[in-house]
C-alpha cells in the first residue's frame, strides 16, 4: 500500500488538531468581549517539512496583539484607563510581578486598590479613609481632598512597558507575565517618552473586534470541515485498500 494515503491521514490529523487549538483561541477572544482592558489574541502556524515533505502545519505560538481599546466614560474614580503604550503593575499571589491593562480598582478591606481578581495595585500611596474626590492626573499623580476640603497628594502610578509587549505570556485573569521574547521591563511616569497617559473616570474597553472574530470563526468551522472529511475519506480508502489486499 502507498505510503502517501497515510502521508494524507497524517496531515489531515494535524490540520484537525491546529483547528482546535485556533478555535479555543477564537472562542476566548469573543468570551472576553466585554473584559475592560482586553487585548485579543491570534493564532501563528508554520509549515512542518519532514526530509523536504510537506507534514502539514502546526500552531507555533500565540500573539496577543497590542491594540488600543476604545475608551468609555465611568462614574467610578478608581477607573483608570491608559491612553497609548503601557501597563498597570500588579502583585501576584506568589509575590511576582503581573502587567494588565484592565484599570477598573476597587479598595479591599486593608484599603488596597486591587484589580477585579484581588491582585493589588502597584503603587506608591495608599487611599486615606474619608477622602473625597479622588482622582489621577494624565501623569499618574493620585490627589483628593480630606475632609476639611483641603488638598492630598495621595501618591503616584507609574507604567510598565515591553520592547516587545506582544512577547507577553497570558497567566488569566487578564494579567500577563514578562518572558524572554517581550524583553525586560521598563518602568516610567505616566506622559513620559514611550509611555502612555492615564485618564480618570475612564475605562478601557476589550481590543476585541466582534465582526472580525467572527468571520475568523466561520472560516475556521468550514477548514475543520474540510480537513475532517479528507481525514475520513483517506481512512475510507487505507480501510478498502486492506480489505482487498486481504481479498
Amino acid at each position: 500500500m502507498s505510503s502517501s494515503l497515510f502521508h494524507t491521514l497524517n496531515i489531515s490529523r494535524q490540520d484537525i488538531l491546529s483547528r482546535l487549538t485556533d478555535l479555543d483561541v477564537t472562542s476566548n477572544n469573543l468570551a472576553n468581549l466585554n473584559t475592560a482592558g482586553f487585548k485579543a489574541s491570534r493564532s501563528n502556524f508554520q509549515e512542518m517539512l519532514n526530509q523536504q515533505i510537506n507534514a502539514g502545519t502546526q500552531l507555533s505560538s500565540t500573539q496577543m496583539l497590542d491594540t488600543q481599546g476604545t475608551l468609555r466614560d465611568s462614574t467610578n474614580p478608581f477607573d483608570w484607563a491608559i491612553q497609548g503604550e503601557g501597563f498597570f503593575s500588579v502583585t501576584l499571589p506568589d509575590g511576582t510581578k503581573g502587567y494588565t491593562r484592565d484599570g477598573q480598582f476597587s479598595l479591599d478591606a486593608d484599603r488596597k486598590l486591587v484589580t477585579a481578581s484581588g491582585y493589588p495595585l502597584v503603587w506608591t500611596g495608599t487611599i486615606p479613609e474619608g477622602a473625597t474626590n479622588l482622582s489621577i492626573s494624565a501623569e499618574g499623580i493620585v490627589t483628593g481632598q480630606d475632609a476639611q476640603g483641603a488638598s492630598l497628594n495621595i501618591g503616584t502610578v507609574q507604567l510598565a512597558r515591553f520592547a516587545n509587549p506582544s512577547g507577553l505570556t497570558s497567566r488569566g485573569d487578564n494579567v500577563w507575565l514578562a518572558s524572554e521574547a517581550s524583553g525586560p521591563v521598563q518602568t516610567g511616569a505616566p506622559g513620559s517618552a514611550n509611555f502612555g497617559t492615564v485618564s480618570p473616570y475612564r475605562v478601557e474597553q476589550s481590543s476585541i473586534e466582534l465582526t472580525q472574530e467572527m468571520t475568523h470563526l466561520l472560516t475556521l468551522q468550514r477548514s475543520f470541515s474540510m480537513s475532517m472529511r479528507a481525514f475520513q475519506q483517506t481512512d475510507t480508502m487505507i480501510s478498502q485498500a486492506i480489505n482487498l489486499r486481504k481479498a
